[in-house]
């Protein structure tokens, strides 16, 4: 790694034919990963089965299967084993899942769209948290054992998206007040349980702010953990560069926490309004 050449978090997919194949692109993974070409963070290995759904086989010794929930690699595994085409879930029931897996995997619907089409039943694939600056070093190892490579940078909007849905949800819930309030009798019921409605939800969005807190730092505690102990026995330009990944993590790891907090500061914001306006 150059000096200077920060490496970019990505999502990786590799789908391969068989078993064997697949547990050859974990090697091959953690081969570029002692290179120091890539930096792993978490990785699986997962079949998807004649029903559609995805099985995880493998994954890191310090990463067990039971602590995938509600992590960027879970998140795009359940992700893979949905229906296809994330937009089906609309009909289904289980959009509003699917969009929290989008949100916490950091992938686009095109990009799980994309790998599904090739990720079909009796084929395997590797599912990777990773950093790299060059794509030329896992593309080749992947190629030369029959691997297809999907990748797409992570994506961070979930933060925004959520805080514009708080205030809609307020905008909303101020409406219908005063709506209730002019209201004839007959219809203040029906008002009410709109209200009620919105509340409800409102109070899901201040849950999902504070799991997703927890499940940031969680995740960027583990990351940091990482680099720290490939750094210990790093020197010269390989432990700068590490050095300097942490520090990138580090700062992106503030900013992502200010977003949020900048979410649940919309909600405090009209909790405060509502005091004084009852004051």
């Amino acid at each position: 790694l150059q000096r200077g050449c920060l490496k970019m978090e990505k999502m990786v997919v590799v789908v391969f034919d068989s078993e064997s194949k697949a547990y050859e692109g974990t090697n091959a993974l953690s081969q570029l990963d002692k290179e120091g070409s890539i930096t792993v963070y978490a990785e699986a290995v997962i079949k998807k089965n004649g029903d559609g759904k995805t099985v995880v086989l493998k994954t890191e010794e310090e990463f067990p299967i039971a602590t995938l929930g509600g992590t960027a690699i879970g998140s795009l595994i359940g992700l893979l084993g949905g229906p296809y085409g994330v937009i089906v879930g609309a009909t289904t029931g289980t959009l509003v899942g699917a969009t929290s897996d989008l949100y916490n995997s950091g992938v686009s619907a095109e990009f799980v769209d994309d790998v599904s089409v090739i990720l079909i039943p009796g084929k395997y694939a590797v599912v990777a948290d990773i950093d790299e600056v060059w794509i030329t070093p896992l593309d080749l190892k992947m190629e030369k054992l029959g691997g297809q490579v999907f990748r797409t940078a992570r994506l961070d909007v979930e933060a925004d998206q959520l805080r514009a849905e708080i205030v809609a949800n307020e905008i909303e819930t101020a409406r219908l007040e005063t709506e209730k309030k002019q209201a004839k009798e007959e219809r203040k019921a029906k008002i009410q349980a709109k209200i009620d409605s919105l509340n409800k939800a409102r109070k899901k969005k201040e849950e999902q702010v504070k799991q997703r807190l927890e499940q940031i730092k969680g995740e960027h505690d583990r990351k940091v953990k990482v680099l720290k102990e490939k750094a210990v026995n790093a020197h010269g330009d390989a432990k700068t560069a590490i050095d300097a990944r942490i520090t990138e993590l580090n700062q992106n790891h503030q900013q992502a926490v200010a977003k949020w907090k900048n979410a649940q500061a919309a909600q405090l914001e009209k909790g405060a309004e509502k005091l004084e306006e009852k004051a």
